[in-house]
């Protein structure tokens, strides 16, 4: 059985659905939730929801967490179907994510790193890559000095590795040139259109995607409700259109894309092919409450806020 590993983050999110606008210095109502998160444990989640998880490919997780809830943690991670690797900070409680969701279902975050934030080269062993045939690493990886210190040695090493640049706010906080130098060696990467912008400096998702690929060799633009851009070596090979759907929280969109489109990948599907899996996951998860799939295959809506009339297939 091939592996796949993520490697990135595991926190807390509080899920806040609001109707309307966030109203400074007094209440808002709000249907609150408190689920798992984090973008690599999302996408690991979505990675092993997919035929190809139960076909030959198994999804693995190494992620750094507070004792406060780590076995909750390594819990749901084993419900949906993945292996994780979870490391446990004694100091720093588990990373939370205050994530916001408004009437259209779209989402803005208060980051917490936490725990998170200390995954470094220490926790690493060579015997993590046994069998594994793809390592991904979440943007949010590239963020601590001890994440790039990590995500160098796994960019260096034998396994080809795929990069979702996670945040522009982040990534402009670090500096775009030392970012764009620290994911230099990744082969693949899989931006939405806002970070792809950042990125190359243009708004057009095909070109974005052509100079993206001819960095990195592949890359994959996603475009929300519109799809994805799919190129290779400085060519677009094609775009897949998105699936309307009754959006009610777009987080972890990205994430189910990225987990479908990567099993997919490692199994044998072509790009596109596994983009029209990507954004097959990706309208499921604006179904459903938080960035995680379903259990049992079925979406939830969690109640009658916060609904929207379209899929967000990625992060806007």
């Amino acid at each position: 059985m091939t592996a796949l590993l993520m490697v990135g983050t595991v926190v807390t999110d509080v899920v806040a659905r609001h109707r309307g606008p966030l109203a400074p210095g007094t209440d808002t109502a709000a249907q609150t939730l408190l689920l798992p998160g984090g973008a690599a444990a999302n996408a690991a989640a979505w990675a092993a929801r997919s035929e190809f998880a139960r076909g030959g490919v198994e999804v693995r997780l190494l992620a750094k967490v507070g004792a406060d809830s780590a076995e909750w943690h390594r819990a749901s991670l084993l419900a949906a179907g993945v292996r994780p690797q979870l490391v446990v900070d004694a100091e720093r409680a588990t990373g939370v994510v205050v994530c916001l969701v408004d009437e259209e279902a779209e989402r803005t975050f208060v980051t917490d790193f936490g725990a998170a934030a200390e995954l470094g080269p220490a926790d690493w062993a060579p015997a993590l890559l046994d069998g594994v045939g793809h390592v991904h690493l979440s943007g949010y990886l590239f963020f601590s000095p001890g994440g790039r210190e990590l995500a160098a040695q796994l960019l260096a090493g034998p396994v080809p590795v795929s990069v979702d640049p996670a945040s522009t706010a982040f990534i402009t906080r670090l500096g775009l040139g030392a970012f764009r130098e620290a994911v230099r060696g990744a082969r693949l990467v899989l931006p939405n259109l806002g970070e792809a912008r950042l990125l190359t400096g243009t708004g057009d998702p095909a070109l974005a995607a052509e100079r993206l690929s001819g960095v990195h060799g592949e890359a994959v633009v996603t475009l929300g409700a519109g799809g994805a851009v799919v190129a290779r070596e400085g060519r677009v090979l094609g775009r897949v259109p998105g699936q309307r759907v009754e959006a009610v929280d777009s987080t972890g969109a990205g994430d189910a894309f990225t987990g479908a489109f990567l099993a997919a990948r490692l199994a044998g599907a072509d790009p596109l092919e596994a983009a029209e899996l990507g954004c097959a996951a990706g309208a499921l998860a604006v179904t459903v409450v938080g960035g995680r799939p379903p259990l049992g295959g079925r979406a939830a809506s969690g109640g009658g806020a916060a609904r929207g009339g379209g899929a967000v297939v990625g992060r806007q």
